[in-house]
C-alpha cells in the first residue's frame, strides 16, 4: 500500500503543524507519511516539544522549515491547521488536496499564563485536540 503524504502546514512551523506531524508519525506511520512546514517559519516552541514529550511522542529533532524546502514532493493533501496559513496558502501542483482543520493557537492562548504550568494547560488541550483528529486520518480526509 502506498503511503499518503500530507503535509501540516501552519504559519510558523513552531507549534500546531509540528504536533500534527508528531502524531501522525506516532499513529499512522503505516498509513501517512507525514510533513510540516510553515509559511514564516520561527523555530521550534519549546512548550510544543514539552507537551509532546509528556504523552510519550518526541518531536525534539524536528526543525521549524519554510514551505519552500519541500517544494520538490508532491503531496497528496496540505492540511492548514491555522488561519492564517489556510489564507495564504499557495496553489499545489497535480492532484494535491488542500483542506484547513483548524486549531487554537497554544502561544497566545498562553501569553497571559501566571507561571509555566498555567502556560502549559492549552499545550496540552491542543495536542490532545490534535492526537484526537489524527486518530480519524485518512478516512476523514477522503470524506472532506
Amino acid at each position: 500500500m502506498n503511503k499518503l503524504k500530507v503535509l501540516f502546514l501552519c504559519t510558523g512551523n513552531s507549534c500546531r503543524s509540528q504536533m500534527a506531524e508528531g502524531w501522525a508519525r506516532a499513529l499512522k506511520s503505516d498509513q501517512i507519511e507525514p510533513y510540516s512546514a510553515g509559511v514564516a517559519p520561527q523555530g521550534m516552541n519549546p512548550r510544543a516539544v514539552r507537551a509532546m514529550s509528556e504523552a510519550g511522542v518526541d518531536i525534539s529533532n524536528h526543525t521549524s522549515k519554510h514551505l519552500d524546502t519541500l517544494s520538490d514532493i508532491e503531496f497528496d493533501y496540505v492540511i492548514t491547521v491555522c488561519g492564517h496559513a489556510n489564507e495564504t496558502c499557495p496553489r499545489f501542483p497535480g492532484r494535491t488536496r488542500v483542506v484547513h482543520v483548524g486549531f487554537e493557537d497554544p502561544p497566545k492562548l498562553a501569553q497571559d499564563a501566571r507561571d509555566e504550568e498555567q502556560a502549559m494547560i492549552p499545550y496540552r488541550r491542543v495536542r490532545d485536540q490534535i492526537r484526537d483528529w489524527v486518530r480519524t486520518l485518512p478516512e476523514s480526509l477522503e470524506r472532506s
